[in-house]
């Protein structure tokens, strides 16, 4: 099938919506299928305000349709909600295309966390963005509930997988800090709750990979802190490795694949008991949960490496990219 998947994620962005839609595309094409992306790398685009690192994408729906024509997918995704999902909304709408839309990130609280604009205002515009869509994916049963609550319709359950090829344990020794190191991988921005794992008595060292419009201030204010910057593949893999747990201190995460791909390297996860950890941390041998941050990490660091490893190899790529092509509504013949 000819797939096309339009997204306002994508690289430079290093984040969890990045990693899960090239993992799919490649996960796609190992299926037999012909997988095209539409992204802001094809267009002019401009800097997010707050959050420069994204950039929006500058286009038109006429622009976008003779693209889509000239593409003439079999089945059409939208994976987000910014200015080329709601180009490509428009158009699909107008020429009666059938389309499912992706739900990875919680916007409504971001924008609230950063504009003081209230969530029912923002949870509208987006509950009308995915009300014609065929099919909204959402990452966990969790948020599939809280979507179905604030009125959202066609909700499909599609979960995250890792890959545990590139993220596996390694008997690196390059972190050379004070145990137990503590590792955080993710935006460094004020929706990830940074604080909260920066500001943990925890004895050890406080590891930091990643970059976003915190880094400046987080570095100056917790200057005990390591500050990695960002990384990828086999040197991420690595830094996972070598970590005695992964804290992950998001309340506002759908998902948190970062989580996933700790536990492939066999580290544990502590994180508050909410949200994304709440589906991703299924076995108690996987990670700890508490309120309190740092009661969740202390427990953490008793599990068993080969535990975590165990729980991430039943979390297949392959499984998951089937489902999200079961989703998908054909495209008319005749288009």
């Amino acid at each position: 099938m000819k797939i096309l998947i339009v997204t306002d994620a994508w690289a430079p962005q290093v984040n969890g919506v990045v990693r899960t839609l090239t993992t799919l595309r490649d996960e796609l094409v190992r299926l037999g299928n012909e997988v095209h992306m539409l992204t802001p790398a094809q267009f002019n685009s401009l800097p997010c305000p707050t959050y420069p690192e994204i950039r929006l994408a500058l286009t038109t729906p006429w622009r976008l349709g003779r693209l889509i024509q000239t593409l003439k997918p079999e089945a059409i995704h939208i994976a987000t909600e910014g200015p080329l999902g709601w180009a490509a909304r428009r158009v699909c709408l107008k020429y009666n295309l059938p389309f499912t839309t992706g739900y990875h990130t919680r916007f409504p609280e971001y924008i609230a966390a950063r504009f003081s604009i209230p969530l029912r205002l923002s949870y509208a515009v987006v509950r009308a963005f995915h009300a014609p869509s065929a099919g909204v994916l959402v990452p966990t049963q969790t948020l599939l509930q809280d979507l179905s609550a604030k009125g959202f319709t066609n909700l499909r359950l599609w979960g995250r997988g890792v890959d545990t090829t590139l993220f596996q344990p390694s008997a690196s020794t390059t972190l050379n800090y004070p145990r137990p190191i503590l590792l955080n991988v993710g935006r460094l921005a004020i929706e990830k709750n940074l604080e909260a794992f920066l500001s943990l008595p925890t004895p050890g060292t406080h590891v930091v990979v990643g970059d976003g419009p915190q880094k400046a201030s987080l570095q100056k204010k917790y200057p005990h802190a390591v500050f990695l910057g960002p990384l990828f593949g086999a040197a991420l893999a690595e830094v996972y490795s070598q970590a005695d747990v992964f804290v992950f201190p998001s309340k506002t995460d759908t998902f948190g694949l970062v989580m996933l791909e700790a536990l492939a390297c066999g580290t544990p996860v502590a994180a508050y008991p909410v949200m994304g950890p709440i589906d991703v941390l299924t076995d108690p041998r996987a990670g700890c949960m508490d309120a309190d941050l740092a009661t969740a990490v202390q427990q953490a660091l008793k599990l068993a490496r080969a535990d975590c490893r165990a729980f991430a190899l039943t979390q297949s790529w392959a499984s998951i990219a089937k489902l999200f092509y079961d989703y998908l509504k054909p495209l008319p013949v005749t288009q």
